[in-house]
């Protein structure tokens, strides 16, 4: 079991099975809705994403046919979701624990921020494939 919550602990979730790899992206709305230089995320199915105090979730489309979801008391992002789909997309850094699961690659790497080097050797795509 992985589990993972929000800063102020009100929303928590447990994973059942194994999350998919990491995906690091640059992309301007993450970068924004994260205030960083990129957003690390993990696709999980909904069957395998069990959400406990779903009632403080807010959520926000940040482009037709997605939505963020976060926590309403403290403002930490949990996962995006995409209309029509049979997973979530995990916001790691609401991890408490070690997914287990390797990096993958960056994504949306032409809207990079202009001050950041990516500097490892993970293959950079311009878009989200």
């Amino acid at each position: 079991m992985i589990r993972g919550s929000c800063l102020c602990g009100k929303v928590k979730y447990e994973i059942s099975g194994q999350p998919g790899n990491i995906v690091h992206c640059h992309c301007q709305t993450c970068r924004k809705a994260h205030g960083a230089a990129f957003s690390s995320v993990s696709a999980v199915p909904d069957s395998e994403f069990n959400l406990t105090g779903e009632e403080l979730l807010n959520s926000y489309e940040s482009s037709p046919g997605k939505r963020r979801f976060f926590c309403s008391e403290c403002g930490t992002q949990i996962y995006a979701k995409r209309d029509n789909t049979a997973h979530i997309i995990l916001r790691l850094g609401s991890l408490d624990d070690d997914p287990g699961v390797a990096e993958e690659k960056h994504i949306w790497v032409s809207q990079k921020a202009s001050w950041y080097c990516i500097s490892n050797n993970l293959p950079e795509c311009a878009e989200s494939e």
